[in-house]
């Protein structure tokens, strides 16, 4: 999926989303997902970017980083909202494939003049504290190492009610996706000054 939002000749830099299924709006209409939202925000505010969701349900960050640099081509961001991980860590694939995955990501970005917005996730306890506590971690670490602005919690006040989920429990519902815009607003607000 590759969804541009706002579309005039005069459009300003690219606001890219580069995530999986919980920006990409999976089970719930595209309109009451974050990341249109999050357009819906930057237009009301005045703000000379233009949102684009480059966002793929299932993707893990092998799959971002496969197709980082056609992305960024295409888009040529002036920020990339970058929201992968959530499918390395359910699928227990290894802490550190992931971390080397997403630092290449950061750094094709970084590279092509993006500035970076890492979002982090957690996983439920069932994984084991220590590849809970690895996957937490690696997130922070990134964001430490390449100066990026971190929000550590794509799910932040939301994760623990059962009730912010569809059916499957993974997939937040349309009523919580301001709460994620909020937690992703918290970080992206200074990038837009």
């Amino acid at each position: 999926m590759c969804a541009g939002f706002a579309g005039t000749a005069e459009a300003g830099p690219t606001l890219l989303v580069y995530g999986d299924s919980l920006a990409a709006a999976y089970g719930i209409a595209q309109n009451d997902g974050w990341v249109t939202l999050l357009d819906r925000r930057v237009r009301q505010k005045r703000l000379d970017y233009t949102v684009a969701n480059a966002s793929i349900s299932g993707e893990t960050s092998s799959g971002g980083a496969a197709r980082i640099g056609a992305t960024l081509k295409q888009h040529k961001p002036g920020i990339l909202i970058l929201a992968l991980g959530a499918n390395d860590g359910l699928r227990g694939l290894p802490v550190a494939q992931m971390r080397d995955n997403l630092d290449a990501i950061i750094r094709a970005a970084q590279k092509a003049g993006s500035r970076v917005l890492l979002v982090g996730m957690k996983m439920p306890p069932n994984y084991g504290p220590r590849y809970t506590s690895d996957f937490e971690k690696a997130f922070a670490s990134l964001a430490k190492q390449h100066k990026t602005v971190f929000v550590p919690f794509l799910l932040e006040g939301i994760a623990d009610k059962r009730e912010n989920f569809l059916d499957d429990n993974l997939h937040p519902t349309a009523q919580v996706q301001p709460l994620i815009l909020e937690n992703v607003w918290k970080g992206l607000a200074p990038l837009l000054k």
